[in-house]
């Protein structure tokens, strides 16, 4: 195991990630092994999965009819190439090189039937996993119905994330692992000022377990037991959601 010294390295003050973790969330739903990537429709979400997924190193293939969009993708290179297509034409999808392509992400999500029948043309073209953003639970049913294999809400995800912004202002990010599990991104409140791991016994009083500890300087991953919490800093915590409700906060 690595020693306090060995696990320090620079810390963004806010984050410990290179990305917030809800497009953690969103990415590591994306099967690591590809390194090409079809985006189709480029509206907000679109252009931020493209501009994430090309930074990462991938090489992303961005669609969208309206060609303002992929004329602006182009130019800020937000993608490896994109091009204008009508993704309801299995034609057009074809001749695009889409059906190629082992993962395909349709970020159509507010033109329910578009979103659809693009999510149909893709997968029964052969692309192996498809993922699909819906707008609504109605939605995100008949995309599975119709072969996607991976449907994602960011508008869902989004209000609840404001909505523990308002009312958890010291927790600074959140990962849910499921309905019932995550790991979250608190600043260390000031009932722990001064005490240790060990100390505060997190584990059995609170259910949770430490990930990481953090400054603006630097972050200790995996901090031992005898490790003093201050307040004003940050530590990533792992539990359950009725626990993490639990720490003062």
């Amino acid at each position: 195991m690595k020693s306090e010294a060995q696990d320090k390295t620079e810390l963004n003050p806010k984050r410990f990630w290179g990305m917030n973790l809800g497009s953690l969330k969103f990415l590591t739903s994306l099967r690591s092994e590809n390194r090409q990537f079809g985006v189709i429709g480029l509206g907000r979400f679109g252009r931020a999965v493209c501009k994430t997924l090309n930074k990462l190193g991938y090489e992303v293939l961005g669609a969208d009819l309206d060609e303002k969009l992929v004329a602006q993708v182009l130019t800020e290179k937000m993608a490896s190439n994109a091009i204008q297509l009508d993704s309801t034409e299995v034609t057009a999808l074809k001749q695009a090189g889409i059906f190629e392509l082992e993962t395909v992400i349709v970020a159509i999500g507010n033109y329910l039937e578009e979103s659809i029948v693009t999510t149909l043309n893709v997968k029964e073209g052969g692309v192996k996993y498809v993922v699909a953003k819906a707008s609504s639970e109605v939605h995100g049913k008949l995309l599975k119905r119709v072969g996607a294999d991976h449907v994602v809400y960011p508008e869902y995800q989004a209000g609840c994330d404001l909505a523990y912004t308002l009312t958890k202002p010291a927790i600074l990010d959140r990962f849910d692992l499921d309905p019932n599990h995550s790991i979250v991104e608190v600043l260390i409140p000031e009932e722990f000022d001064g005490k240790s791991i060990a100390e505060l016994e997190l584990r059995n009083h609170y259910g949770l377990n430490v990930l990481a500890i953090g400054s603006e300087e630097n972050v200790v991953i995996n901090p031992n037991p005898e490790h003093c919490l201050h307040k004003g800093l940050v530590m990533v915590v792992i539990g359950s959601n009725k626990d993490i409700q639990r720490l003062p906060l």
